[in-house]
């Protein structure tokens, strides 16, 4: 059996338009490696050398200023797919916030496997314009949001990505959604463009309006969906 037979994501990352014996194919160039939190995969400004899908965990995209400030402009989750294929240099760090596990690729190997696939290629662009439009969302909120609404819409979008993998539905109460966060309070901070501060005003106000529980610094209980979307605008 093969790593892509095993792959929890395999019917969510861009190799699922190809077949069987495609996937042989992919599994034969690619390997599977693990990271820890604070390793770096992809360094900003370095020849593209590699491509990944994400299995598990949570990994940052950053860029750095000239006098070595971080500004976080992303984040991916399991199932996405990271680097710069045909070519190019990485514009960004990518680096772990939590353990994770990629499947790995050199870049010319994955050039050439898909100019052979279409469909691999085709599922590329879609992914690229499903960034670009996050992206574009992702401008409106830095640029135009409060600070209100900045948080609101950061946990919005955990609990639509995390999925499964960190947001739990308890049988007992299917309208409450339990988050257990990647990002420590300053991350969120440089996430959000606001002081860490700001941060722990929202999250105090959110809890004191009944839209969420904080039972620990990483843990976060949605108790209303509805309102916490409505607070995101």
């Amino acid at each position: 059996m093969s790593t892509c037979d095993l792959c929890v994501v395999r019917n969510r990352a861009i190799c699922a338009s190809l077949n069987a014996s495609e996937l042989e194919a992919l599994n034969a160039i690619g390997r599977t490696r693990k990271i820890t939190p604070g390793e770096s995969l992809i360094w900003e400004g370095e020849d593209s050398v590699l491509v990944a899908n994400v299995i598990e965990g949570v990994l940052k995209l950053s860029t750095n200023t000239e006098d070595g400030r971080e500004q976080i402009v992303g984040v991916v989750y399991p199932s996405d797919f990271i680097g710069r294929p045909f070519g190019g240099t990485s514009g960004h760090g990518v680096t772990a916030l939590t353990e994770a596990k990629v499947c790995v690729f050199s870049r010319r190997d994955f050039d050439a496997f898909a100019r052979e696939h279409p469909s691999l290629e085709h599922k590329l662009l879609e992914r690229t314009l499903g960034e670009l439009d996050r992206t574009r969302r992702w401008m409106l909120l830095l640029g135009r949001k409060s600070a209100a609404e900045k948080m609101a819409s950061f946990l919005v979008e955990m609990t639509e990505r995390l999925g499964g993998s960190g947001c739990k539905i308890p049988l007992d109460a299917p309208q409450e959604r339990h988050l257990t966060l990647p990002f420590s309070r300053q991350q969120i901070a440089d996430v959000l463009g606001l002081t860490i501060e700001t941060v722990s005003r929202q999250f105090t106000r959110l809890r004191n309006e009944g839209i969420i529980d904080l039972p620990s610094r990483r843990d976060v209980i949605i108790r209303d969906m509805d309102a916490l979307a409505a607070e995101a605008g």
